[in-house]
């Protein structure tokens, strides 16, 4: 691909500014995304945190559910972020009865898995893959976050916790052209995680 790609932050709950700003920051042109016509301009998307049961209602709502599912089977790259992590899984623990996904990667993700909001948490997490400019780890923020309770032959490891009641838990996944992290790489100032999703984008 030639050019800056174009990709897409599925507005309709989360931290859209944030990732949007990253994003450019990174080279991308980001626009937000609402309507199942937004969808045809782009060359990716990013699927925000927030609360996953709450996304995929308004997603729902949007018309957007059904267009998009197909177009992330058909190859559409996604980079999911805690709720978006939830929503690009093929099976989720913890969920409610009815909760469905978009799902993509073969996964199985554990819901609020380190707890309530009150439990949210900074680690440093090593994660595989990343350009070492900014340092080895990766300072990771996880609000009500999800895990990853197990992975399928054809999903990669990106990364882990290490230390703590949670240890060797997998917070960070890459399927093909899916991408998914437990944490929120948005809020902090290190602009790794956008530059490795728009790298699978353009297709380097």
């Amino acid at each position: 691909m030639s050019g800056s790609p174009t990709i897409g932050v599925l507005a309709l709950q989360g931290d859209v500014r944030e990732h949007l700003r990253m994003l450019e920051h990174c080279g991308a042109h980001a626009v937000a995304v609402r309507r199942p016509a937004e969808l045809d301009m782009l060359d990716g998307i990013v699927i925000p945190g927030g609360e996953s049961t709450t996304i995929i209602k308004l997603a729902d709502a949007f018309e957007i559910t059904e267009p998009l599912g197909k177009l992330l089977h058909d190859g559409l790259p996604a980079f999911g972020t805690c709720a978006g992590m939830i929503l690009l899984a093929d099976r989720i623990q913890g969920g409610t009865a009815d909760q469905t996904t978009l799902g993509g990667i073969d996964m199985t993700v554990r819901r609020n898995a380190f707890g309530r909001q009150v439990d949210s948490f900074e680690a440093m997490v090593h994660l595989r893959g990343l350009d070492p400019g900014a340092g080895p780890a990766y300072h990771a923020v996880f609000i009500r976050a999800p895990w990853v309770e197990s992975v399928g032959d054809g999903v990669d490891v990106v990364g882990r916790i290490e230390g703590g009641p949670a240890d060797g838990r997998i917070v960070a996944v890459r399927e093909g052209r899916l991408l998914a992290t437990s944490f929120h790489p948005e809020l902090t100032e290190d602009a790794r995680m956008h530059a490795l999703f728009s790298s699978i984008v353009k297709g380097t």
